[in-house]
């Protein structure tokens, strides 16, 4: 085991730091010393922040049954409401999972479940001590259009269409949302793990790799752990880690048995080293996550305690990049948090990308398809004809 990683916190809310002090506290005793040791908490905040970054669960877990005084009782109501109604929504996500499963395995259609139910199973051995809102599917690309038609016949609704003109979405984009109406279930099918320029193991491999979930007893899979810890430093790096949950899961799959080498191979392969480490980093500074000596590689420099820091800027303003209208500054900085996570490789190509035409260029100027090799070429007057464009309605 290594030591700590320290960060700079200061500026992180005191009502966060109690809750970060609560999640990885074990005995009672000290549990109550530490609640002491906080002045002047803003209980209505504390609430905000435990519902922003969805571990109230596990704050209710823990608190539920201390005998003292020293948290108002509103709180505690608030958190075992909170607590019951994630419950009954894991159930009937589960209940969900149970069903698609059976109507994909019908139709021979090969599903891993990514997170949901079965990640809190695996990760916390309880339903009811993780949120989660939908359910991530993954499937072959080659099942997609079959796919999409099973859940339109189960009463799913495409939550938007996908442009699919131009053929490019197959690599820019990495899943479809499909709603339904009556249950109020979101299922997102994922076809890749990470959007462009993310990569990641091909659908064959996972398969080849996955586990069977202990949630069913009809056959259910999931990635494998090493696969599954990929999946979640890309995730949680990818949204700037701005929701404590992400570091919790990976301060509970670190405590699983881990194949480091293959794990180091597949980070390295799929130029994830680096946000590894970040997150590494993050759960050792945060939750006192032990760094293990395998892991030491991913902490190699100073990057990871470089990208570990500046993602600290999503704790210290409650940074949700999910609501529809983000604060300039905010979106400013996620825009160059995005970029500095990124390999060179990846980030040549994320720049290269914008020579590649959009569906928005077929809506500018009409081709056939003959003729959509000309878009290459267009491109850059295309984008300059919009820009102009918006700019002389702007004036107007």
């Amino acid at each position: 085991m290594g030591n700590k990683y320290c960060l700079n916190i200061d500026q992180i809310p005191i009502e966060l730091r109690l809750i970060l002090k609560i999640i990885v506290i074990t005995d009672d005793n000290n549990l109550v010393e530490t609640v002491k040791e906080f002045k002047d908490i803003n209980w209505e905040y504390f609430l905000e922040l435990a519902m922003h970054h969805r571990i109230y669960p596990l704050l209710y877990r823990k608190l539920n049954g201390i005998d003292y005084n020293l948290i108002p009782s509103y709180v505690l109501n608030t958190l075992q409401e909170a607590f019951k109604r994630n419950t009954f929504k894991m159930l009937q996500l589960s209940g969900e999972i149970e069903h698609v499963n059976k109507v994909f395995e019908e139709n021979q259609i090969r599903m891993l479940v990514l997170k949901g139910p079965v990640l809190s199973k695996d990760l916390y051995g309880d339903l009811s001590l993780r949120t989660c809102g939908d359910l991530d599917l993954l499937v072959s690309i080659n099942d997609l259009e079959k796919v999409d038609n099973l859940l339109l016949m189960q009463g799913y609704i495409k939550e938007k269409n996908i442009n699919k003109e131009l053929n490019d979405w197959k690599w820019r984009k990495h899943h479809i949302g499909y709603i339904h109406p009556l249950k109020k279930i979101i299922i997102e099918i994922h076809w890749r793990l990470n959007p462009f320029p993310g990569t990641g193991p091909k659908f064959e491999d996972l398969w080849f790799r996955k586990r069977r979930s202990a949630l069913s007893s009809n056959p259910l899979y999931y990635l494998g752990i090493e696969d599954l810890f990929l999946f979640l430093v890309s995730h949680g790096a990818r949204h700037g880690w701005f929701r404590i949950r992400w570091l919790v899961d990976i301060n509970q799959i670190v405590k699983q048995k881990i194949d480091w080498d293959f794990l180091l191979k597949l980070l390295k392969k799929y130029q994830y080293l680096p946000v590894g480490g970040q997150a590494v980093v993050l759960a050792s500074a945060l939750l006192d996550t032990p760094i293990k000596t395998e892991s030491r590689i991913l902490l190699k420099g100073n990057l990871s305690k470089k990208l570990a820091q500046a993602a600290i800027f999503y704790l210290e303003n409650t940074v949700n990049i999910h609501t529809e209208s983000i604060p300039k500054d905010v979106s400013d900085y996620h825009k160059r948090h995005l970029f500095s996570i990124l390999t060179k490789r990846q980030k040549c190509l994320y720049i290269l990308s914008f020579l590649y035409p959009y569906p928005i260029d077929v809506e500018t100027l009409p081709l056939s398809k003959p003729f959509r090799i000309l878009y290459f070429p267009l491109r850059p007057f295309l984008w300059a004809w919009r820009k102009t464009k918006k700019h002389s309605l702007i004036k107007m």
